[in-house]
């Protein structure tokens, strides 16, 4: 039966969304709990608003709902707040002292809407979990995709009348994500962890028979709405997906030898000694230093990959990028370090290509994105992963660039979909940069297979590392033998720092 709008709800429905929203009404009246898992760029934060506001013109809110949401997005939904839903009550719990945040949160029940962080969530943890609250929503909600993490432990604390999990990608690397997901919604629904191993065989997901993935379907059918762009936004303009790739030049091809070298005597004999899972940090790295050499060699931490600057894939992405803008089109560019993304905006500065630049560090992201967004804005945007992958609308672009594939395919949609959205009106571009016979190559295999998981059970870091096999590794080491890198530390020794960038 068709529900009115709340009279606070300062904006429109599409007619996907008013569903959206009776559904999220339907649920709370049974006295359920769910997940909304539309598809990126659906709006499902505007849905999720018109919920909150009628709760409170009902009078049925009696306690402020908390939203807990990626760092990046925080402010987007105070924003959207502002827009949508302007008589709501805000509170905005950022950065800054902890005294300051605790201040706050003492008058929590003067607020209708109470927007933090998973950041905040985990050091607010003793405050927050003491408050009775009306909905506790966790938006990108693959955040707590791990049970074990603190995160999702400091999530399932909250005591909340009503749960909600907003996320485009429900399912990223395994089966267990969704168990961790409803286990925050409906602890018990599931079962037990070993329980819920035993029925669906987690470990060999993309092999489940037919009628295991019927019956979770079924299972989740009631509790999980599911709606893609292209069953319901047929208005928007096609994507073109597309690989370039490149081939190293002799320098970079010696020095990628080098780190294939150095790393693969001591991989493959970890690995046979204890398994993958046992060396996943040890796995990580050599494929960290790999990926390095494909990109970049400056990248690199060794004496060795100072002799070279050669890098093919920049010299793809130049000449890519400059005929792009030839035919006018507008460039959202994307990698997982920021010092490729600073070599990047240095190459283009030297060609007389003005940039925007977003990374985790910057301080005025509103500033910065509508920037980007302007009519006579910089053609070029180079946004960091980590810190652009959700929460954004930068559909003044109309080209996105992958310049480093990583094993999720989750992620790169979760970037892609920045640009291909509501208000999008040009036809997009995807273009994903790789090296021909490099690690690169088996990354973008790798992709493929946890793609498949995802529309196998809903209809995707370091996991993917856990779920390669012997045989993938011998692949990507090879079986030659050759020079090694001067002065390189023994794996775990030092090189992991920038393992935090992707």
């Amino acid at each position: 039966m068709p529900r009115v709008l709340p009279a606070g709800f300062a904006g429109e429905l599409r007619e996907y969304q008013q569903r959206g929203y009776e559904w999220l009404s339907a649920i709370r009246e049974l006295g359920l709990h769910g997940c909304l898992a539309d598809d990126m760029g659906l709006g499902k934060t505007v849905q999720t608003l018109a919920l909150l506001i009628d709760e409170v013109e009902s009078g049925r809110a009696q306690a402020p709902s908390l939203v807990v949401a990626p760092t990046s997005v925080v402010q987007n939904w105070a924003d959207e707040a502002g827009r949508f839903a302007p008589k709501l009550k805000v509170m905005v719990l950022r950065g800054g002292s902890r005294e300051e945040r605790l201040e706050k949160l003492r008058n929590l029940a003067d607020y209708h809407l109470v927007i933090t962080s998973y950041a905040l969530l985990r050091l607010d943890q003793e405050l927050l979990t003491a408050q009775p609250l009306h909905y506790a929503i966790l938006d990108e909600a693959q955040a707590i995709k791990n049970a074990s993490s603190q995160t999702a432990q400091a999530a399932r604390s909250l005591q909340a009348k009503h749960r909600l999990t907003l996320t485009g990608t429900p399912l990223e690397n395994n089966l267990m994500e969704l168990w961790s997901q409803f286990t925050f919604l409906m602890p018990g629904f599931f079962g037990t962890r070993a329980r819920f191993l035993r029925r669906y065989g987690v470990e060999k997901a993309g092999e489940l028979q037919p009628e295991l993935l019927d019956q979770l379907r079924q299972r989740l059918r009631p509790f999980l709405l599911r709606r893609l762009k292209a069953d319901v936004l047929t208005e928007l303009p096609p994507v073109t997906e597309v690989t370039l790739r490149c081939t190293m030049t002799p320098p970079q091809r010696a020095l990628y030898e080098k780190v294939r070298n150095t790393y693969r005597a001591q991989v493959m004999r970890l690995v046979d000694e204890t398994g993958i899972e046992r060396n996943t940090l040890t796995v990580l790295e050599a494929l960290l230093r790999l990926r390095q050499a494909c990109c970049h060699p400056d990248l690199l931490p060794f004496e060795d990959a100072r002799v070279t600057h050669d890098s093919c894939k920049t010299e793809l992405f130049l000449h890519t990028v400059d005929e792009l803008l030839r035919e006018g089109r507008r460039v959202l560019v994307f990698s997982q370090w920021t010092t490729m993304l600073k070599l990047l905006r240095k190459e283009l500065t030297d060609m007389g290509i003005e940039t925007a630049y977003l990374d985790g560090a910057t301080r005025d992201r509103s500033a910065v994105v509508a920037k980007a967004q302007a009519v006579d804005g910089p053609p070029v945007f180079l946004v960091s992963l980590k810190a652009g992958g959700v929460g954004l609308n930068l559909t003044a672009a109309d080209v996105v660039i992958h310049y480093d594939p990583w094993w999720n395919p989750a992620v790169e949609q979760q970037a892609s979909d920045r640009v291909h959205r509501i208000g999008q009106t040009k036809p997009v571009l995807v273009l994903r940069l790789a090296v021909e016979e490099s690690v690169e190559d088996h990354i973008l295999v790798l992709q493929e297979r946890k793609r498949a998981l995802a529309i196998s059970a809903i209809e995707s870091e370091a996991d993917g590392v856990k779920h390669l096999s012997r045989a993938d590794l011998e692949a990507i080491f090879g079986a030659g033998s050759g020079p090694v890198l001067r002065h390189s530390q023994p794996l775990g020794g030092g090189y992991i720092d920038d393992l935090e960038e992707i």
